[in-house]
């Protein structure tokens, strides 16, 4: 399993969100370049960025996100305000390992088929559940979709992979249970990221024992330091090691 350390910008500095929403921001004073570098060298092999102005139409932080792709050593999976064709296309112009987009496959589907084709292993679908639906718009809108539907709808479509959010544990901070990202998980064939979840080393073991979970996105434990990326790093690569049977 991969862990994805993350990093939210707002207005270029990194943030964390108290309860999801956009305008109550905790600001933390560090250097988003250095931050990513930093991130490389504890042996992360991508690292995830959202761009929250980008969710608002705003384009604050493109120089920024520009430099961090060009420096940070490790592929960066792009994700905020991808709305048009146009947009997600321009990142990938620009170097962003994978693009993900949540909204625009809610509102045009088949538009989001035709870029997974043309951009195999480079486009990543979001689903961002609460209370048993897909939200869209920065998890304002509730869409009719429930999440097994929404994956249905994308049949085949050659995603590199589904980042799952559990919108009602990332907000409330509650304890993961795993039940939707585990149910999610086994009803996808492509694999599944899990966000939302994470806190401490015991979250990535559970984790790593789900069927088709591919990684996780850890940001929030980071910036807090309750979880040290090496310890994540080292969780995630020793929970699938064979273990010596007693003769």
């Amino acid at each position: 399993m991969r862990i994805y350390p993350t990093m939210e910008l707002q207005n270029g500095k990194c943030v964390t969100l108290d309860k999801g929403r956009l305008d109550n921001a905790m600001i933390w004073h560090v250097n988003p370049v250095e931050t990513a570098r930093s991130w490389a060298e504890a042996g992360a092999e991508w690292m995830h960025l959202t761009d929250f102005d980008a969710i608002e139409g705003k384009d604050t932080n493109a120089e920024l996100i520009e430099e961090i792709i060009r420096c940070a050593e490790i592929p960066v999976q792009l994700a905020g305000g991808m709305r048009t064709r146009e947009h997600v296309e321009r990142w990938i112009d620009k170097g962003a390992g994978r693009v993900v987009i949540g909204t625009l496959a809610a509102r045009e589907p088949n538009l989001v088929k035709e870029l997974a084709t043309l951009y195999p292993d480079q486009i990543v679908l979001a689903v961002d559940v609460w209370q048993g639906f897909v939200m869209t718009d920065g998890w304002r809108s509730q869409s009719a979709f429930t999440p097994e539907a929404f994956i249905d709808a994308f049949g085949d479509a050659p995603f590199a992979a589904i980042v799952v959010t559990d919108i009602d544990s990332d907000m409330e901070d509650v304890d993961a249970q795993l039940g939707l990202i585990s149910g999610l998980a086994s009803h996808s064939r492509t694999p599944v990221i899990a966000s939302g979840v994470v806190r401490s080393a015991d979250d990535i073991s559970r984790l790593a024992y789900i069927h088709n979970i591919s990684g996780a996105i850890v940001g929030r434990a980071l910036f807090r330091k309750s979880l040290d990326l090496a310890d994540a790093l080292d969780m995630a690569k020793s929970a699938h090691e064979p273990v010596a049977q007693f003769q």
